[in-house]
This record gives structure tokens, sequence and C-alpha cells, in this order.
């Protein structure tokens, strides 16, 4: 019997360093998430290790498990209709590798389901620049992508990027999700936008981001060039033709 309201969906490629540790600190907060973790195909055996845990959690931990990188919009688009299909309230984004800290996990869900927001991000860039330990060109590029988004969209979020969101319910039963375009870090702009267009209420949460200390970054040359050009197409499609509700 599901015991609990929230989902954490994690993806995963290689994190064999970070996952036995980010599920179990997930487990000990004293608020009750079940967690959803979406492997692509990881050689380095992380979905091995899930199955283990998964004998100590059988009721609140869950695995897909993908035939190769099929990107990372494409594995969280899979994990919200998993949870539609499982009756969860509060979806959660979050990544593997700790950049994202566990205990600000019930300080986005209070923010919803207390304080009224229908999606809440975990922001880095709503109280100044809390960043740690990335370099100095991440950290320019990464705000000054949000702000890009800002002026383009009129979208006012100061973390347009961020990855760690909180969603009710009710706005991924309303975000025609078959129709979300982007499958690497432009799909957390997508998500945003689509949400903001269709009215719901939007909430920044200030949260410390720390770069990870085990594995390697997925980002790249071609994950900034979608974000660049695909701002703007979104934005064109709003203009011309509109974000439209689930039919």
């Amino acid at each position: 019997m599901k015991m609990s309201d929230s989902l954490v969906i994690i993806p995963t490629y290689n994190e064999k360093e970070n996952i036995e540790a980010i599920i179990n600190a997930v487990f000990k907060l004293p608020r009750v998430f079940d967690i959803l973790i979406i492997d692509d195909g990881s050689p380095d055996g992380t979905a091995a290790i899930v199955k283990q845990l998964q004998s100590d959690y059988s009721d609140k931990l869950f695995l897909i498990e993908r035939s190769g990188k099929l990107g990372l919009g494409t594995a969280y688009i899979t994990g919200f209709k998993w949870a539609l299909d499982h009756n969860y309230d509060y979806v959660f984004e979050m990544d593997a590798d700790f950049s994202h800290n566990p205990d600000d996990l019930p300080r986005l869900y209070d923010a919803c389901a207390i304080d009224g927001a229908d999606m809440a991000i975990g922001s880095r860039y709503s109280t100044g620049v809390n960043v740690v330990n990335w370099p100095m060109g991440r950290v320019l590029m990464s705000y000054f992508a949000s702000k890009y988004v800002w002026v383009i969209t009129g979208m006012k979020i100061c973390d347009a990027t961020a990855g760690f969101v909180c969603y009710k319910r009710n706005v991924l039963e309303t975000i025609d999700l078959d129709n979300i375009r982007f499958k690497g870090y432009a799909f957390q702009v997508e998500m945003k936008y689509t949400a903001y267009c269709l009215g719901f209420n939007v909430k920044e949460v200030s949260i410390v981001f720390v770069n990870r200390v085990f594995g390697v970054s997925k980002m790249n040359s071609g994950i900034f060039r979608e974000g660049v050009f695909g701002v703007i197409g979104m934005r064109f499609r709003q203009l011309f033709g509109g974000i439209k509700k689930k039919k």
C-alpha cells in the first residue's frame, strides 16, 4: 500500500558513486517521500545497486530501466506519467549527485502543499547567486541563461533552467506531456514556460546548489545550443499558436 503522496523522480546515468547515498538521504527525511529511479542503461551498474536496495525499500523505491541514453526530458516525461498512473499528488525532479540537497525537499513540498504554489522551483538565483564549487564560467553561463529566458519569454523566473522542482498533480495532468519537445536541459525551461503560460502559480524557493563531488557532469555544447535556440522557438510557438491544455 502506498504510504506517501509524494514521488521523487531521479534520472540516472553512471551514478554508482552517488545512488545509494542519495536514496538513503531521502528516506531518512522526517516526511515520507517515495523514489522512482529512471536509469538509461548505465554501464557502471547503477541499476544493479538500486535493485539491491529495493529489498530494503520494496514499498517505496521503484526503478524503470531504459535501453540507452534517451535524454533527460524523456526520462522525466516517463516518470511524470508513471507518477500520475500511481496517484501521487506531488511529483519532484531531483538530481542524483547531491547538487540538490534532499533536506530541501520538504521546503518545496510546503511551498505547494501549504503556501499554494502549483509549481515550486529550487532556485539558485532568487536571492543572489547561491552556487558552490562551480567554475566561474559555468556560473555565468547558467545565470545569464536564465536572464536570457526572462528577456525572450517575459517569464519572471530567476532560475528558469533549475532541475529541482515540485509539481502539483494537476499541473502534470493539464500539460500535454506528449507535446513537450526538448530532451536536454531546455526541457526544464519548456516545462516552466508551459506551466507559466497555462496560468499556474510558480514559486521560487531559494536553495544552495553544490557542484557534484563524484561522477561526471552531463552538460555539453549540444545541450547549450538546444537551450539558446529552443527558447526562441518556444516564444514563437506561444505567439503564433499558443500553448494549450491537454485535451
